[in-house]
Parts: structure tokens; C-alpha cells; sequence
């Protein structure tokens, strides 16, 4: 008599994917969260953190950077419940574009600047050195997570979800 081991269990993608998107989206939304939540207490910091790239003027600076928190708390909320989630993936994606670019853009200026992503910002004191890269690669990770969202928005435990009526499957076609 022959024994075989028992065949290890694989969990196939269209089983697995929505709980990665589910993961993308709480994930993001924890982000935006932490974004706008960390700047909304202090929204001239945070429009002196946007004037310190020095790409726009300091009147439109102020009123980008005061309205930046709550443009990222809007886009957590709508990820956190599932919502249009397409949609804040599309407006993540756009605006992480726009920071890396942001960043990319002081680095090669030679600015010695705070990212100011997470509260704070502005120009560093003397003798501190910026953090370029690894806010580049951060901010690129979290772009996958929303480009991974653009691809499949549906997920379990969403309003998207509830409001369509069907479960989230790797045939969507959205």
C-alpha cells in the first residue's frame, strides 16, 4: 500500500484578490487618514509646507495647503466605506503623482525641504539632511496600492459592493 501525502492547498487568485483589494483599500485610506488627519490641526503649517517647493505662488500655496487635509480626509473616508472607489484611486493615484513629482522636483533644485506628507514641512534647519528617496519610494508604494485599486475596485465590505448587488470577482468589467 502506497501513502500519499495530501496535495498542499493553493488559494487561487479570484479568491484571494478581492481580499488583497480589500487590504489596497483600508491600506490607502489608513494613509489618507494619517496625511490629513496629522495637517488639519495646523492648515498654515501645512500651506507652508506646500509654499516651500517653490513651484507656485505663496497666496495659492497657502490655499492648496490648507485645503490638502481635507481633500486626503475626504478620499479615506470614501476608501475606508468602499465608495466610488474607482474613482478615490483615481484622485489617490493623481495626487501621489503629484507629490512624487513634487519631491522630485525639490531634490533636483537642491531644496532642503521636509515633505511635509505627514504634518510639518517646510525648509530643514541647517545641518539637516531631506529624506528624498525613501519619501519617493513610500509615495510608490502607496501609488501601487491605488493603481492596484484602479484595476479591481470592488471588494467585500464596501458600499460599492452593497450597491451593485453582486460580490466582488476577478471578472469585473467596471
Amino acid at each position: 500500500m502506497t501513502v500519499t501525502a495530501p496535495r498542499p492547498r493553493v488559494v487561487s487568485w479570484p479568491l484571494l484578490r478581492p481580499w488583497l483589494a480589500v487590504a489596497a483599500r483600508l491600506g490607502l485610506a489608513a494613509v489618507w487618514f494619517a496625511a490629513g488627519g496629522s495637517k488639519v490641526g495646523d492648515l498654515a503649517a501645512s500651506g507652508r509646507a506646500v509654499n516651500a517647493y517653490q513651484v507656485m505662488p505663496y497666496d495659492l500655496a497657502m490655499v492648496v495647503g490648507a485645503a490638502l487635509p481635507f481633500v486626503e480626509l475626504a478620499l479615506g473616508v470614501l476608501l475606508l466605506v468602499g465608495l466610488a472607489t474607482r474613482l478615490a484611486a483615481g484622485f489617490s493615484a493623481a495626487l501621489l503623482v503629484v507629490f512624487v513629482a513634487g519631491i522630485v522636483s525639490a531634490w533636483t533644485r537642491g531644496l532642503a525641504i521636509d515633505c511635509g506628507c505627514f504634518g510639518g514641512g517646510g525648509e530643514l534647519a541647517a545641518g539637516q539632511s531631506p529624506a528624498y528617496l525613501p519619501e519617493i519610494l513610500r509615495d510608490l508604494g502607496f501609488l501601487a496600492l491605488a493603481g492596484f485599486l484602479l484595476i479591481w475596485p470592488r471588494t467585500p465590505a464596501s458600499v460599492d459592493g452593497w450597491l451593485s448587488g453582486t460580490p466582488a470577482t476577478e471578472d469585473e468589467d467596471e
